[in-house]
């Protein structure tokens, strides 16, 4: 089960975060020591080496570095740690926090597509209509497929209401043309056999799913929608994120992610960009 937080008397589901990979700081003190031509003060033999033989595994291995250090704390020279890369599996934050995402300038980011995976809603929606159950079908059916960050079932049913309401007032301007951007052509048979709601949903669920379905059809989602994500920062402008995004200032949904984030970062990446891990010796 995911874990939840309440906010404002309201419970929302609380993202999980995996770090995906790492790429170490060895290779940001190989920069450092480029620019400085300053390989043989560093006290990571790999580095002392690199000139010489270039053991790319033993320097991807480094856990410490005192020139780091420095240039982080002493002299403030954060351009170096861009060369160190984290990537982090984000699951169930909201469509809402990928808004506030897109504000940090240096990231890659790649998020679920609502274009390419609402097609369950979709054939919910139809079941629902063409079976003559209305709402309440749609409901049943959706409310199981966990969309949103908001854990109370009753917000999540007038979310799911009011989905159903805009889905609705688009069928009505014209049925014909909503069912063609809705269900693949080898599934537009299962309309013309009679049948409830719950086995024309699991009916279209089986069949192929159409191409693209979100295009028609995404205008229904709201920020609440929960969204699946990879990220890619490097170290620098993670600083930056986790600067900003612990605060107690944060919007609490991002504020949540960044401190999940935070929690699954190695510290040996803590240490150069948040002062509650640095060194002493680098005071």
């Amino acid at each position: 089960m995911p874990k939840t937080e309440t906010m404002h008397h309201i419970r929302y589901t609380f993202p999980q975060v995996t770090l995906l990979r790492e790429s170490g700081i060895g290779v940001a003190e190989i920069a450092a020591r480029t620019c400085y031509d300053s390989f043989a003060n560093s006290e990571n033999d790999a580095i002392r080496q690199a000139p010489e033989h270039l053991d790319v595994e033993a320097i991807n291995a480094i856990d410490d570095s005192d020139l780091l250090d420095s240039l982080a704390w002493v002299h403030h020279h954060h351009s170096i740690i861009e060369h160190s890369t984290l990537s982090y599996l984000v699951r169930g934050t909201s469509r809402g926090v990928l808004q506030e995402h897109a504000r940090h300038r240096v990231q890659s980011i790649s998020v679920r597509s609502t274009r390419y995976t609402m097609s369950s809603v979709i054939n919910a929606f139809v079941a629902a209509i063409v079976s003559g159950e209305g709402e309440a079908a749609f409901v049943r059916n959706v409310l199981p497929l966990d969309l949103f960050v908001v854990a109370d079932e009753a917000y999540q049913r007038i979310e799911i209401a009011g989905m159903y309401a805009k889905l609705h007032y688009q069928y009505t301007l014209s049925p014909e043309y909503f069912i063609e951007n809705a269900v693949a052509k080898s599934s537009r048979h299962l309309l013309e056999e009679p049948a409830d709601a719950d086995t024309l949903y699991a009916a279209l669920e089986a069949g192929k799913k159409k191409r693209n379905v979100g295009d028609a059809f995404k205008h229904v989602v709201s920020d609440n929608w929960k969204v699946d994500m990879v990220i890619t920062f490097n170290l620098r402008s993670l600083k930056n994120y986790f600067d900003l995004r612990t605060s107690g200032a944060a919007w609490f949904q991002i504020r949540w992610l960044a401190e999940a984030m935070k929690t699954v970062t190695p510290e040996k990446y803590l240490r150069l960009i948040d002062k509650r891990y640095k060194r002493i010796d680098s005071q």
